[in-house]
């Protein structure tokens, strides 16, 4: 039988804030930036549940090489059956003016076939950057979010077991150099490019600061800042410029689909021209009743079972339904209610409102 699927459906709008934004949260600093970490290392310490050395030899190798750096010579084919060990990668993110001493959290995840990792402790593990060099060196017990439990062939699961985190289990070895002041000159990124919201950043910093007027707008994303040369004074001027207020641009008309979940998230400035639309609904319904041939009490002949098929077919008549043009979120979403659509069907609909130059919007499927 052919079912429906229930699909959920969020519309809104970006309101207008009742208050500006912060400069702080629509932008950041040029060159004040994370960076990436990433390891490879072991986990020992498990339940039985470690990798499948037969089907991971690179857990058996690396094993071997880490004993052997320690000391501890093995025979040559030796046969390791390791249940407790698991190959890891461990990744990290290196925040900006980080400093040698400072810790900050680490991913693990499993590589192999562990089928768990919880209760594990990370080796030494060096954490390097893009550069192949050393940054940070990772080790420590594992905080895995999940449990699992098997018995008598049956098993379950609660969360993930192949990923863990060591909050703190890091330790910075090396900075990274920042540089976010050049030629006198400190640049303010936009997150979203916008010639209007650069310019409105612009006149705000310039009307915050009226008597040396620091800042200018080099293009739709970035406005450069004349800063103080003191290092303190620095600090403390860019920190006024965060908590400045400011009304961004509300972005270009975009309208999200979803069609996995049959969301669709629609912005503030989408709008439409008068159309008429007309959407109907097909439901196909199948049904087997079995059929049971009994033969003759002393008849020679065998039971046979077959299936009778009924198939229906039910098309739901799809009325004309008018949308009014609206420059308002609010106008177009009575409008598509009023079609008593499902999100899914909105798909469809807002798609042939597109294709026939109504919706002016862009539309991103994901």
């Amino acid at each position: 039988m052919f079912k429906r699927l229930f699909y959920v459906v969020i519309m809104f709008s970006v309101a207008q804030p009742v208050w500006a934004t912060r400069i702080m949260d629509i932008a950041s600093l040029s060159g004040v930036r994370s960076n990436q970490l990433i390891g490879y290392s072991l986990v020992v310490g498990l339940d039985g549940t470690g990798d499948q050395t037969t089907q991971t030899p690179f857990t058996v190798q690396s094993l071997l090489n880490m004993m052997g750096k320690l000391g501890v010579s093995l025979p040559a084919g030796t046969n390791m059956q390791l249940k407790n060990v698991a190959a890891v990668m461990v990744t990290a993110n290196l925040p900006p003016f980080a400093q040698p001493g400072q810790k900050i959290d680490v991913t693990v995840s499993s590589i192999g076939n562990a089928s768990s990792l919880v209760g594990g402790t990370l080796l030494m593990t060096p954490l390097k950057g893009a550069d192949g060099q050393i940054y940070a060196m990772a080790q420590g017990n594992m905080l895995v979010a999940g449990i699992g439990a098997k018995s008598g062939g049956s098993s379950t699961v609660v969360n993930h077991l192949a990923a863990g985190r060591i909050p703190d289990g890091a330790t910075v070895e090396k900075k990274v150099p920042t540089e976010f002041v050049r030629n006198g000159f400190i640049g303010i990124e936009l997150n979203q490019g916008s010639f209007i919201t650069a310019s409105r950043v612009t006149d705000a910093i310039n009307a915050f600061f009226p008597l040396t007027q620091p800042a200018q707008a080099i293009n739709g994303r970035v406005i450069e800042v004349h800063a103080p040369l003191n290092p303190d004074q620095r600090v403390n001027f860019l920190a006024q410029i965060e908590n400045i207020p400011v009304d961004p641009d509300e972005g270009p008309a975009r309208i999200v689909l979803d069609a996995r979940t049959g969301s669709v998230v629609m912005t503030r400035s989408v709008s439409v021209d008068t159309c008429a639309v007309a959407h109907g609904n097909l439901t196909v319904t199948i049904r087997s009743t079995p059929l049971v041939s009994q033969p003759n009490p002393f008849g020679a002949g065998h039971t046979v079972v077959s299936q009778q098929s009924e198939i229906s077919i039910n098309e739901e008549k799809g009325k004309l339904v008018t949308i009014e043009a609206g420059a308002k979120l609010d106008d177009v979403v009575r409008g598509l209610n009023a079609l008593g659509a499902t999100p899914q069907d909105l798909l469809a609909i807002l798609q042939a409102m597109k294709a026939a130059g109504a919706l002016h919007a862009d539309l991103e499927i994901i």
